[in-house]
């Protein structure tokens, strides 16, 4: 599916500041406290720790670890996803070891660490996955997952294969704390990067029942351009036939459709949904390889 210059432009700017972000939460909140992300960053952070090399960086060892995955992620994904990912791993990685020299590290406690850096981890690469891209390491092999497993959210699909990472973290550091202190941040990434991909990404279906429904449709279809379909029910009580008009808007629609509603029939009865990833016209079109 093609995109235009607007959508091109948004997604880059979402893949560099989400991959800052990610970055951002991991120099500030997880290294310093020795807990770990999961994913090729929290596999170099370890090795870092081991060596205490002078030499080694987190930044360096990603780039290192993500070349192979980057090769398996344009033959199975495809060129857009391929350079969307390189620009996501370039920046997050020169992030890592920018960030580390040049912004001071908060005195937190451990807990508090692991909740504002799984939450700021899972929001970043939440926007990334938006963008059609990933930062590299897992999250190129949790796309491809994604594939075949398509009822299953990628969040979930991050958490299962960082869990190890999470265990060897309390080895590394001979610590269980650091164990338990990354699960928690796993946890909260992967909450806060199902709700950046699948949560900002919902409309509204409202069901509207009124006497007046003829009007309402004609109002709704000129005013807010949406279609409307008009379903045949029953009231329980009194047995009578109902009209239920069904129709699908936008949030940014939603005071004006209430408005529209109850100036034609101010004892319409109108009850409002949340629909999410809504497909169709004037909405989303289908795509297979979204998440």
């Amino acid at each position: 599916m093609k995109h235009t210059h607007k959508e091109l432009l948004r997604n880059l700017f979402m893949i560099v500041f989400g991959s800052a972000v990610f970055a951002l939460g991991f120099d500030l909140f997880l290294d310093p406290n020795g807990i770990n992300c999961g994913g090729v960053s929290g596999i170099a952070m370890l090795i870092v720790y081991a060596t205490q090399s002078r030499w080694l960086t987190v930044g360096l060892l990603t780039v290192a670890f993500n070349l192979p995955l980057f090769l398996l992620g344009l033959h199975h994904v495809g060129k857009r996803f391929f350079f969307g990912s390189l620009l996501g791993m370039a920046v997050s990685s020169a992030c890592f070891d920018l960030f580390a020299v040049l912004i001071p590290v908060p005195k937190v406690e451990p807990l508090v660490a692991s909740i504002f850096g799984g939450l700021m981890i899972g929001a970043g690469l939440g926007l990334v996955f938006i963008a059609e891209a990933s930062t590299g390491g897992v999250d190129i092999v949790a796309r491809l997952l994604k594939m075949k497993l398509r009822n299953l959210p990628i969040g979930k699909i991050i958490l299962c294969m960082d869990l190890c990472t999470a265990v060897a973290t309390g080895i590394v550091y001979k610590e269980f704390n650091n164990t338990l202190y990354s699960a928690i941040t796993l946890f909260l990434s992967s909450f806060a990067l199902d709700k950046v991909v699948y949560g900002l990404d919902y409309s509204k279906v409202a069901l509207i029942i009124s006497d007046a429904h003829e009007d309402i449709s004609k109002s709704i279809c000129d005013q807010l351009d949406r279609g409307v379909t008009m379903l045949n029910g029953e009231g329980y009580y009194s047995h009578t036939e109902k009209t239920v008009l069904l129709c699908a808007v936008k949030r940014r629609q939603l005071a004006q459709l209430k408005e529209i509603v109850m100036t034609v029939d101010p004892n319409a009865f109108l009850i409002l949904q949340d629909a999410h990833q809504v497909l169709g016209d004037g909405f989303k079109r289908y795509d297979r390889n979204e998440l």
